[in-house]
């Protein structure tokens, strides 16, 4: 089949591309202009904006937190449209297929579930592979689980860390690596309530510090082509910012990506002690190149906040909205699920101006990325309204007209013209987020590339515009029209595949066996677990 998309503005940064002129696809991939070639479809994209499908690199949409989530308010989870009965997980109620679908109207392509538990990696690509249309990617969680805690306590060498790390990615499918709290859910579990950047973890005796730039070095040094993926202490606390600064200053010259920024910008000033330190933050992010961050923005509404991050969980049930949450303790890192309602009083719009604020004060639309960190400050749903805030100065202002006047005046929002320009927004959520997880095959439409691609009319309302592409191809295939899907089909999970150390698998096997008296066979699983044809696509390392 060939594909000629013709009269669209195509903006490509990855490639420098921007203008009018034609696309085309060849089945699965992107071509140049075939001499001479007649297409077997035209598409006339006269008066649209085309770009590459759309990557989201933190959202959580599978796993046990999420499901605990659904669990825990099913109020929320009204039965969804009729689907496939082929789907796995068809009968249970959960919303992972309608995730696909509303992710792909969008003209996303590509979603990173941010947060596995190495140990229920099955489960959680059985729920991904159950999402359609898009393909998915992880990062697994290390940084609080006993094996590695022990290995940094006992000075274990660089090589037996690289061992371990390099193995729980190959084990678990991941595509990257993520450390929450560093050593505070370990801490939690004798009854430490506060963890800070140099805080000593009890029994083991490391910092969190430590743990970090131990697997910061470890993860560069395999040539994991995503930066240790970082959620740092303190998480929503005022002075939050002195811990994020102290982690941007730890980078020391090596790649390192902080998570949802926008929960760690916050200073004390003012007669309620909590004021925004975006500016501050965002100075430090672009005097400090080795480093890139999302920005996890808060936008009003009912949602759920859902983390492995389990001291901050336990410390926040008091807010719970409406009044009921669940906190669990795991081996690793446990977690806990507390639903939250952001409204339009001091503190929400403190945190709505603060993730804003760090969208237009970082200058560099290569190192910040478009997040949410669905759900936990909106669901994924809300972005393109986030869209509109960001490309049009008037929509900020007249959304901040209807704040607390007292929030703003310790925010510099107002002051701030920038409005973003289409190239950027197709640098943050396309090409910038490809070359940040090490993915060649897409964020661009150069020939060679897988053909995803998103087409938008141009049009006064941004958020309507974005909100529904006129037309998706997702690997070729044309699954969206109009805003609505015409066509399903099943994506891959994107995955590395470094080889196993075989003395590190001996020594795993011994350590489960004596931990918990069971096979190291429980713990990992072959691909032909996932009931789907050819379920991973692998990714290389870096050489």
């Amino acid at each position: 089949m060939l594909t000629r998309i013709s009269g669209g503005e195509i903006i490509d940064p990855a490639n420098h591309r921007a203008g009018k002129g034609d696309l085309w696809i060849e089945d699965e991939r992107i071509v140049e202009a075939p001499q001479g070639g007649v297409a077997d479809r035209v598409l006339d994209a006269t008066g649209c904006i085309v770009m590459a499908g759309a990557i989201d690199i933190h959202s959580h949409i599978g796993g046990g937190n999420v499901n605990t989530a659904r669990l825990l308010l099913p109020e929320q989870h009204a039965a969804h449209l009729p689907r496939p009965a082929a789907t796995p997980l068809s009968n249970a109620g959960w919303s992972t297929f309608e995730t696909g679908c509303l992710y792909a109207k969008m003209g996303f392509t590509t979603v990173v579930e941010p947060a596995m538990s190495p140990g229920a990696a099955l489960h959680t690509h059985l729920e991904l592979a159950d999402i359609p249309i898009i393909d998915k990617a992880t990062l697994a969680i290390l940084g609080n689980d006993d094996f590695i805690l022990s290995m940094i306590r006992d000075d274990a060498s660089p090589a037996m860390i690289e061992d371990y790390v390099a193995w729980t990615i190959g084990a678990t499918r991941a595509l990257g690596v993520k450390v929450i709290n560093a050593g505070a859910a370990a801490a939690f579990k004798e009854d430490v309530r506060t963890f800070s950047f140099d805080d000593v973890v009890p029994s083991y005796g490391v910092s969190s510090r430590r743990i970090v730039k131990t697997l910061q070095a470890a993860v560069d040094r395999l040539g994991v082509p995503h930066p240790l993926h970082v959620h740092c202490n303190n998480l929503g606390a005022a002075g939050a910012a002195d811990t994020a600064a102290e982690t941007i200053a730890a980078a020391e010259g090596l790649p390192l990506h902080l998570a949802h920024l926008q929960f760690y910008s916050y200073g004390k000033e003012g007669k309620r002690k909590f004021s925004s330190a975006a500016a501050r933050l965002a100075e430090l992010v672009n005097s400090t190149p080795e480093v890139t961050i999302d920005i996890g923005q808060v936008m009003f509404g009912q949602t759920v906040t859902i983390s492995s991050d389990v001291l901050r969980q336990f410390s926040a049930r008091g807010t719970a909205s409406p009044k009921k949450t669940v906190i669990h303790d795991g081996d690793g890192n446990g977690g806990g699920v507390v639903p939250y309602n952001y409204r339009n009083n001091f503190y929400g719009s403190m945190q709505w101006a603060i993730g804003l604020e760090l969208f237009l004060l970082i200058t560099d639309p290569w190192r910040v990325f478009f997040t949410t960190d669905h759900p936990n400050g909106a669901p994924f749903t809300t972005y393109p309204a986030l869209f509109e805030l960001l490309m049009n100065r008037a929509a900020r202002e007249e959304a901040a007209a209807a704040l607390p006047k007292a929030a703003l005046r310790l925010s510099t929002l107002s002051s701030i013209d920038r409005e973003y320009s289409f190239e950027e927004i197709a640098i943050m959520t396309r090409a910038a987020p490809a070359k940040l997880l090490g993915l060649t095959d897409r964020g661009h439409l150069g020939a060679g590339a897988i053909a995803d691609v998103a087409i938008y009319r141009r049009g006064d309302d941004i958020a309507k515009m974005l909100g529904a592409a006129a037309f998706v191809f997702k690997n070729g295939d044309l699954v969206v029209k109009e805003g609505e899907i015409t066509h399903y089909r099943w994506g891959r999970a994107l995955r590395l595949n470094p080889p196993p150390d075989k003395a590190m698998v001996r020594r795993l096997e011994d350590y489960h066996q004596q931990r918990y008296g069971l096979s190291l066979d429980w713990f990992t699983f072959p691909d032909s677990a996932i009931a789907r044809e050819e379920p991973f696509r692998e990714v290389p390392c870096r050489s």
